[in-house]
């Protein structure tokens, strides 16, 4: 990995960032003491960099109907099968997250869905894949 070269000014603008994507380039500028454009060609340039690789919207899932979140570990039933799970984990809006992983399993997916019917049509999907064990959350604590 290419290191980069970041200053303080650049941490800071991360850190507004992170707290809330939505501030504009300019009241960024009142916290780090730039303007509005220079803020915004600092973030063009760690963008171009790779340092930000996008910008998020914090959501309440649950307020729409999704209040299933399950932690499924996946085991694969073939070497073959890695680029078929990772493509349907990718293209599938019920996972959340994807990652490859050592120790129990081969990877672990974060899934949220409607209900366990949806759930369960989730886990069917997988078995094409190889076998699962699935740990469900009773309670987000961050």
């Amino acid at each position: 990995m290419d290191m980069f070269s970041i200053d303080d000014t650049d941490h800071k603008i991360l850190q507004c960032l992170l707290e809330d994507a939505t501030r504009s380039n300019k009241e960024i500028g009142l916290k780090v003491h730039l303007t509005g454009q220079a803020v915004g060609a600092r973030i063009r340039k760690l963008e171009d960099w790779g340092i930000i690789e996008g910008r998020t919207l914090k959501w309440n899932p649950e307020k729409l109907g999704l209040t299933v979140h399950a932690m499924v570990t996946v085991f694969l039933k073939s070497q073959n099968a890695h680029g078929d799970l990772q493509t349907f984990a990718s293209s599938d809006s019920r996972v959340l997250e994807a990652h490859r992983v050592s120790g129990e399993g081969c990877y672990w997916l974060r899934v949220q869905v409607g209900d366990n019917e949806e759930l369960n049509a989730f886990l069917d999907d997988l078995l094409k894949y190889g076998n699962y064990k699935v740990s469900l959350s009773i309670g987000k604590i961050k």
